[in-house]
């Protein structure tokens, strides 16, 4: 579930280049930022909250260089427990110009336990990806790609594109997303489906946002599998998340943030 959580949270990159040159000047976040979240999931008609999400942007180094370092970390509680076991932690270091450097993803995800790790560098103006995946069954595969254009993991890409500039955007406009993990490149994309206002549960803090749909192309067939709702402002902050599970409906709401760069001129005073 977090995996697709993430791929769709990393919206609309493809917006900004098609270029191998995969830096972008960053507006929208800084180090400090926190993000908290909870999980809810319908069961027999019923939201019931089943767990927590948070991420976390420092400022760090990578091999030697100036990096920021994301982190997402998911909990489900007891009673998702019952249901299915969710304990992700995903890290990705980035340049300060945020092209990726480096993303580990361990999950618990139901009976299985992996882990998925890319190292990126940029060779000739290309994107080489160096991949490590440990499989639930423990067996250790490797293997590495070369891209002539840009690729991205689920976090590298979220921090990327909540750079774009959401003005350029017109109602069902569809927008590629590059991402890959340890295997392959996804088949998957973004509509655009307009602006809507939301109000945070339990609060009364209201925002513009911006609207979009995660689409996956699987079997043959295109599935929406998240909607999802961004500030419309210069920080681009996920608020509301809606998934369609192959075992039901689950819904994320943010629940606090802290550190926030820019001011949330898409909030709506009262």
């Amino acid at each position: 579930m977090m995996k697709r959580i993430l791929s769709v949270i990393a919206f609309v990159s493809c917006l900004l280049t098609a270029s191998a040159q995969c830096g972008i000047e960053n507006t929208a976040f800084k180090e400090g930022e926190f993000l908290a979240y909870d999980l809810y999931f319908n069961w027999k008609f019923i939201w019931l909250k089943v767990g927590t999400a948070s991420m976390s942007t420092v400022k760090s180094t990578f091999g030697g260089q100036e990096a920021f370092r994301a982190s997402l970390i998911t909990r489900g509680n007891e009673r998702l427990d019952g249901m299915f076991v969710m304990r992700d932690t995903l890290i990705s270091y980035c340049n300060m110009d945020l092209a990726p450097l480096y993303h580990r993803k361990g999950a618990r995800e139901g009976k299985r336990y992996y882990v998925d790790e890319l190292w990126y560098s940029y060779p000739k103006s290309n994107c080489h990806v160096k991949m490590h995946a440990i499989t639930s069954s423990g067996e250790h595969l490797s293997q590495e790609k070369e891209y002539k254009d840009c690729v991205y993991d689920m976090m590298s890409i979220f921090l990327r594109a909540r750079n774009f500039d959401g003005s350029r955007l017109k109602v069902d406009d569809v927008i590629n997303l590059p991402i890959t993990d340890a295997s392959s490149l996804k088949n998957s994309w973004l509509k655009f489906r307009g602006k809507e206002t939301f109000k945070i549960e339990g609060t009364n803090e209201k925002f513009r946002c911006l609207v979009f749909s995660f689409i996956e192309h699987e079997d043959g067939k295109n599935n929406e599998l998240i909607r999802f709702y961004v500030t419309d402002d210069l920080n681009h902050i996920p608020v509301r998340l809606d998934m369609f599970l192959s075992f039901g409906s689950a819904k994320a709401f943010l629940r606090t943030y802290q550190g926030v760069r820019n001011p949330l001129s898409s909030k709506i005073e009262d």
